[in-house]
């Protein structure tokens, strides 16, 4: 790279528009669209589509609610020529939905494109030339009037034609090629000409269309260009005014917005964004932008997996993970603090609210997406993260001081691991580290409960499994989990109390079971929950002390008799 740039680029120069009124403009209502995937990014890939490829493209495009679909070059290749045919023919077309096809600016390839269209309801033959000072100096060696003379000679052919085929209506698009790279006094003066020969009125409408055939500017500039054109083209009202971003600088989706902003009636682009070098303008993005700024798109992508599916399939490019609304990780936080904040939420959100939700700007289940993946655990997630996937995949709702305990233990093997956890992952830690599996396998728990009413005290007798000795427990207290503490502390030093209790139901019906969530304090500094899982709340609750018992057993944190234990 050079060290003095500006001996070897200009900068874009600013547009002098007094009064520009585009910042200021809200879009309330959705474009004409245009998708060009089956022109513009089929030309782009490394191996175009087959006729069995573009067809379920096609009809891809008409199920997501297109209706003007540009479907090829057809005097270009054979090959788009035959796909128009198979359109046409086969009858794939709905009787609302325009067909677009492009040709250059020659006589031979004019008349060719007019004979690949015979039978077809509605059709709009898009013409261009190039008009840019780069290209009349270089390429053609064409001065400005020449250039005019090209654009309206093959207009007036255009229109005779069409003229020639009467079952056919035919619409009229021109293209000024790199208009983004032209003046705009001379673009005007072309588009000017063009309209005139089309003989463009109100109930004669043409398409012109600005085509940022490059991007070569900031997207102010080029709405700048846009609402300077809308304000001075001839016939404005005879014109639906489109235009054709694309992405050299990554501003393709802002540059689109703008020139709707700036009086652009419409927009051609192709679905997340494929196309030549960088790529068209991602007409998916731009859709539910509007989308999240409470205006009808107009276009569904209710299952925007499925649309993205065929995208990958028939363009054999994939879509990255990160791209906007339909990337495979962009409704996921790793983020502790972003994974808390969308837990809260979820939790405070009424069904028919407004949306406003940390760090989704669109519910994802209005794109077909399931809340399973809203969150996912690394070595950068935290408390909340965690207990949201195992509250979504395995009802169990922990404990604000629970979650900080096992976040520890789930960071642990996070930093032995390396790599990301699934709630499936998750769960088996739980288990592991809570005792949940041994503690059903090995029927742990035994008790008898025996209630003298008149005295107020519960009296009970239990087994219970503490580290690898089976305990007989007879104890006495206000309730089962009172006295199932006394027995314990009656045959372990341990000075066992417990501090906190939660508890609630998993499931519903026959198959509903409890979980309780004990936290205990053993030998007056130590601190830790214990889980139990049991179809009885009792039950549930004692497993969740020996649960707690048997974690600090193993941790090396639970005091040792003097003398032996009785055991079983």
């Amino acid at each position: 790279m050079l060290k003095q740039a500006q001996t070897k680029y200009r900068a874009f120069p600013p547009v002098a528009l007094a009064n520009r009124t585009w910042p200021d403009v809200q879009l309330t209502r959705a474009p004409q669209w245009l998708s060009t995937d089956l022109r513009d990014g089929n030309q782009a890939l490394i191996e175009p589509m087959d006729p069995q490829r573009k067809l379920r493209m096609f009809q891809m495009l008409v199920k997501i609610g297109f209706k003007e679909i540009e479907v090829g070059f057809p005097s270009a290749s054979q090959a788009d020529f035959d796909f128009v045919r198979l359109l046409i023919e086969q009858d794939h077309i709905p009787a609302d939905v325009s067909i677009q096809v492009l040709t250059q600016a020659r006589q031979p390839l004019i008349a060719r494109t007019f004979e690949s269209l015979r039978g077809a309801r509605r059709v709009i033959v898009h013409l261009y030339n190039a008009v840019a000072p780069v290209m009349r100096r270089v390429v053609l060696g064409l001065d400005e009037d020449q250039i005019v003379d090209l654009a309206v000679t093959h207009t007036r052919m255009v229109r005779e034609l069409a003229a020639q085929q009467p079952a056919t209506e035919f619409l009229f698009q021109y293209s000024p090629e790199m208009f983004s790279g032209t003046e705009l006094a001379f673009s005007k003066r072309v588009v000017d000409a063009v309209t005139e020969a089309w003989g463009a009125n109100a109930q004669r409408k043409c398409i012109i269309n600005l085509p940022a055939t490059v991007e070569h500017s900031t997207p102010n500039i080029f709405a700048d260009m846009v609402e300077w054109m809308d304000r001075h083209l001839a016939r404005r009202e005879a014109i639906v005014l489109s235009v054709h971003p694309h992405n050299d600088r990554g501003t393709g989706t802002a540059a689109g917005e703008f020139a709707l902003m700036a009086g652009a009636d419409r927009i051609e682009g192709c679905l997340f964004g494929n196309g030549e070098r960088t790529g068209n303008v991602d007409l998916v993005n731009i859709a539910l932008n509007l989308y999240t700024q409470g205006v009808d798109p107009e276009l569904d992508f209710s299952d925007i997996d499925e649309v993205r599916r065929c995208v990958e399939h028939c363009n054999q490019l994939t879509v990255h993970p990160r791209h906007p609304y339909v990337g495979d990780l962009v409704y996921t936080s790793f983020s502790g603090s972003h994974q808390d904040a969308i837990k809260k939420a979820f939790a405070a959100r009424k069904e028919g609210e407004i949306w406003d939700m940390p760090y989704l700007p669109i519910d994802p289940k209005d794109l077909g997406r399931s809340y399973d993946a809203v969150i996912r655990v690394n070595s950068q997630s935290g408390k909340g993260g965690i207990a949201y996937l195992l509250e979504a995949e395995y009802g169990v709702e922990l404990p604000r001081r629970l979650q900080i305990e096992f976040s520890q233990v789930v960071q642990a093997v996070m930093d032995d691991a390396g790599k990301e956890l699934s709630a499936a992952d998750l769960w088996r830690i739980f288990e592991g580290e809570y005792g949940l599996a041994e503690a059903e396998a090995a029927a742990s728990l035994q008790q008898t409960v025996l209630t003298d009413a008149a005295a107020g005290q519960v009296a009970l007798r239990a087994q219970a499994l503490i580290g690898q000795s089976r305990l007989d427990l007879q104890g006495q207290g206000s309730g089962p989990i009172d006295a199932f503490v006394d027995g314990l502390n009656r045959q372990l030093p341990v000075g066992l109390r417990v501090l906190d209790y939660h508890e609630h139901a998993i499931g519903s019906g026959a198959n509903a079971r409890a979980v309780a969530y004990l936290e205990l304090r053993i030998a007056e500094s130590q601190t830790l929950f214990g889980v139990g899982i049991d179809a009885n709340i009792v039950n549930a609750s004692l497993k969740a002390i020996v649960s707690g018992l048997n974690r600090a057993a193993r941790q090396g944190r639970l005091p040792q008799r003097s003398e032996p234990v009785a055991s079983i």
